[in-house]
């Protein structure tokens, strides 16, 4: 196979080797957690069976949270493979392994000609490199969320429009690349809603202004561009909006008097959540402060580089050194590209893993940098060093020896204990989507002391090991330790979070009340959730079948509550005391097992039939 001109085999192995360890081998396990990794796949699963790709439905109500784009990959791989989490999982590990690939591409754009006198590929390798073994992208792809698509919408649009931008300005057709940022500019709409707008043309319209050439604009083909965009983008928006219209809402909410999928999705999931007004409220917010530092964090280890790359980057954006074009260009882009993403989300209302879109132009910095230093620039070179010496060698050394130390002297669990038993509850941090690691204990340690080996050992090896080959002068290799050892730490995450998988997902309970079902086939069984539906939704794809909500007239299925076709699947504890003494099989999952048991005794039997993870599944039959 011919590659494109500069692309190098062997770059393009070492990706495809990291994407294989850390993307492939993660398909398979753990099973789905609850809340939106379910939800969005168990949105995918409905649309096959309602055959209706227009209106997202979760539990037969409409949900209309997210556009449509990521429904659609999960659905499509389901069609075609099997109703399988792994099969639904594929399409954004496939999508994962695209972005590395663009990022190297646009690394290839922006460094050959910003390291003139180091003609190979390094820059791009290791800015995708970055991108796969850094915490925070290879974190959020153990979640189906679309954050990590924004990521490569983004650096496509950002390659197609720079393409366009040098082909306008030479004289070129420059059709190809404009209808191509446009279909990106469409499909980060369907993606993520208007913000797939916001990032790419914040980004061009600053771009074109500080470098003065809005004059290029009237080449850069618009009217096709429109056309394309609108073919791509358009269709579901107004079928959605047919389908949807507004309805009577009931008073006394803080709804409008009629609201529809229009006012939902295009008012309060876009301009209520940036004003922080959404109905209902059901996320948490992160502090301004807080949200770089975990900018930082989720580049991690590869940040340990960036105040040497800042620094260039901030001296080839200046007049008084003499630079090339190129390094100009790399270093406008990833400037305003990160600002551009940093910046809004200071203005708005944020999550903790909101700063994702602006870590591959941070990669693209870093992987700047350790080219440089590879090509023998002494600035460059000396920046990379001192900052692994006194940034990424202390910080990795400790980490190394906090883990090892747990490890060590972590009680060792009795045989059978339940890892919900040794942990505390911090209920006011589970909106955030990593809130339940702080519910960890020494005591809790003991069942991961595999992992934290595992993170001890590779910590080292990115640490010391790669800091005593850079110190060298074997920076290429240092590189490559760095990544060798972040793959081994990430692969201790993975098997940490499928030991933690109980606590955060319901598969083994789901697969209890399927077995049941098959050594006692009943034909109106009925299936509920003691909360709201983030309480145990995996429960909805592993048993194929709906699920009552007890109490949980709230949050994801709340406002599509209120059509007049919704199904009635609202709970309260009147109506639970009615049909548990009924004559149906009811099977509820619940975290509180002790009082359900005792306020249920009453009214028909009680019994327990699967635990885990501090949930328990009773049923009366």
């Amino acid at each position: 196979m011919t590659l494109p001109r500069g692309w190098r085999p062997r770059s393009i192995a070492i990706m495809v080797l990291a994407w294989l360890v850390l993307q492939v081998g993660g398909l398979f396990s753990p099973g789905l957690l609850d809340d939106v990794d379910s939800i969005y796949i168990e949105v995918a699963r409905e649309m096959l069976h309602r055959h209706d790709l227009v209106t997202p439905c979760v539990d037969g109500i409409r949900f209309f949270d997210k556009p449509p784009l990521m429904y659609w990959m999960a659905a499509g791989s389901m069609r075609l493979l099997g109703e399988y989490d792994w099969a639904a999982r594929l399409p954004m590990a496939l999508a994962v392994l695209a972005l590395f690939v663009s990022v190297y591409a646009l690394g290839l754009r922006l460094f050959r000609a910003a390291s003139p006198r180091h003609d190979e590929d390094r820059g791009a390798l290791y800015a995708a490199l970055a991108m796969a073994t850094a915490l925070g992208p290879y974190l959020y792809t153990r979640f189906f969320i679309p954050d990590l698509l924004i990521c490569l919408w983004m650096t496509l649009g950002v390659h197609l429009f720079l393409e366009a931008l040098d082909r306008a300005g030479t004289g070129r057709r420059a059709l190809r690349p404009c209808l191509g940022f446009a279909a990106t500019l469409a499909l980060n709409l369907l993606t993520k809603g208007l913000i797939g707008l916001v990032f790419p043309l914040g980004f061009v319209l600053l771009y074109l202004l500080i470098t003065r050439q809005f004059r290029l604009v009237r080449r850069m083909h618009l009217p096709a561009s429109l056309l394309m965009f609108a073919t791509v983008a358009l269709p579901w928006h107004v079928l959605a909006a047919i389908r949807n219209p507004a309805i009577a809402m009931p008073a006394g909410l803080g709804l409008p008097s009629r609201a529809g999928w229009a006012w939902f999705y295009l008012y309060n999931e876009h301009i209520a959540r940036f004003l922080g007004r959404r109905i209902p409220h059901d996320y948490g917010q992160t502090p301004v402060w807080l949200f770089w530092v975990y900018a930082v964090v989720w580049m991690m280890p590869w940040a340990a580089f960036l105040p040497a790359a800042a620094a260039r980057v901030r001296r080839d954006l200046g007049h008084r050194f003499p630079v090339t074009k190129g390094d100009r260009e790399a270093a406008l882009t990833v400037t305003i590209w990160a600002l551009v993403v940093l910046v809004f989300f200071s203005l708005s209302s944020r999550q903790e893993y909101y700063s994702l879109p602006a870590l591959p132009a941070l990669a693209l910095m870093v992987g700047g940098l350790l080219a440089r230093a590879d090509a023998g620039e002494r600035e460059a070179r000396r920046g990379a060093l001192a900052c692994h010496r006194w940034l990424l060698l202390p910080l990795a050394s400790l980490v190394a020896v906090v883990c090892a130390f747990f490890a060590i002297v972590a009680p060792k669990p009795q045989p059978g204990t339940d890892l919900s038993s040794l942990l505390s509850s911090n209920p006011e941090l589970y909106n955030l989507s990593l809130g339940h690691l702080f519910d960890l204990t020494g005591a809790a340690m003991g069942l991961f002391r595999g992992p934290l080996l595992a993170v001890a050992v590779g910590m080292a090896v990115l640490g010391p090991v790669a800091y005593g080959l850079r110190r060298r002068g074997r920076t290429f290799v240092a590189n490559l330790t760095l990544a060798g050892g972040m793959t081994i730490v990430l692969l201790a995450a993975h098997e940490g979070l499928v030991r933690f998988n109980p606590i955060l997902g319901s598969k083994d309970l789901a697969l209890a009340i399927v077995e049941a079902q098959r050594l006692d086939p009943r034909a109106d069984d009925l299936i509920l959730l003691d909360g709201e539906l983030t309480s145990g939704s995996t429960l909805l794809f592993y048993t194929r079948q709906p699920a009552g909500l007890v109490n949980g007239h709230v949050n994801g299925p709340w406002f599509g509550s209120f059509w007049p076709d919704a199904p009635k699947i609202f709970e309260d504890e009147a109506s639970l005391r009615h049909v548990w003494g009924g004559s149906r099989r009811v099977f509820l999952l619940t975290y509180t097992p002790e009082s359900r048991t005792h306020g249920l005794m009453s009214v028909g039997p009680v019994r327990t039939i699967a635990a885990a993870g501090g949930k328990t599944v009773l049923v009366n039959r």
